[in-house]
């Protein structure tokens, strides 16, 4: 992807954990583009693994728990970058290791520590970076396709990530009253990654994601970061409070006939392409 627009301008990108992260991949491809990249990420030991990844960033360590961290850190990237053209949120948690996996019986501790992390950190974050921020600066955080279905391997992330998909728009509109930054989320379908992996009966729901998916093929990582580049550039000047649903078309086919045999036979039909 040629954006020239992104040449020259600085972009800070938070939530790198590894190699295969989306957060790596957006970095990566602002890099190509020649941006200046700040990265964000949870601890020092992180830091050290993802600068040896991205030896031309400028990696910083915030606990996006901590208020204090994540004004420290704005603090710290204004001193040397006055002007910061985008953000890339790519950040969120949820502690499986009590959970029963029964909705109800999530704990308030849990359950809150998710919405915190995984929501209002991009809150707390813009408005820190704020000062900072180009008049017309792009903001994009990295939801999931939808909110709307109750996945019971995903626990109680979809919640929260629903609450961060409404705080687009109420952070697009707060901007709006003196400056043309934009809020926007891309709403991923499932990828294949380290974190995910982690998620119980997560592999298994991936697997059947690739034969929902039309071109039976699932989601590449790639396939999102792009369109986090594109809504970072100023090709994309007219999309604001919105989040481009980036699943491969899985939404549109739940009821492919395939699929709907091996339910009933539970066998796999010939596939004839």
């Amino acid at each position: 992807m040629n954006l020239s627009d992104l040449s020259g301008k600085t972009y800070l990108v938070l939530g790198i954990a590894n190699k295969r992260s989306v957060a790596m991949r957006v970095a990566k491809l602002l890099l190509d583009e020649g941006a200046t990249v700040i990265c964000s990420v949870r601890s020092k030991e992180r830091a050290e693994s993802v600068g040896k990844l991205l030896p031309n960033c400028q990696i910083e360590v915030c606990d996006v728990e901590h208020d204090n961290q994540i004004k420290n850190l704005a603090d710290r990237i204004g001193e040397k970058h006055p002007v910061i053209h985008g953000i890339v949120h790519s950040i969120a948690f949820a502690s499986y290791e009590s959970f029963s996996g029964k909705f109800q019986e999530v704990s308030r501790k849990d359950f809150l520590q998710c919405v915190s992390v995984s929501c209002y950190s991009l809150i707390a974050i813009a408005n820190a970076m704020k000062p900072h921020l180009d008049d017309k600066a792009s903001v994009v955080t990295i939801s999931i396709s939808t909110t709307r279905m109750a996945v019971e391997s995903y626990g109680y992330m979809a919640p929260a990530k629903a609450a961060l998909d409404s705080a687009i728009t109420f952070l697009a509109k707060s901007f709006s009253r003196d400056s043309e930054v934009r809020f926007n989320g891309v709403n991923a379908g499932l990828l294949k990654t380290i974190a995910s992996a982690g998620i119980p009966g997560y592999v298994d729901s991936y697997m059947y994601a690739e034969q929902v998916i039309p071109r039976k093929r699932g989601l590449d990582t790639d396939e999102v970061a792009n369109t986090a580049l594109f809504l970072l550039s100023e090709r994309s000047s007219g999309i604001n409070a919105q989040g481009l649903i980036v699943d491969a078309g899985m939404s549109i086919n739940y009821f492919d006939t395939d699929i709907v045999k091996h339910t009933l036979q539970g066998v796999w039909p010939t596939q004839e392409r």
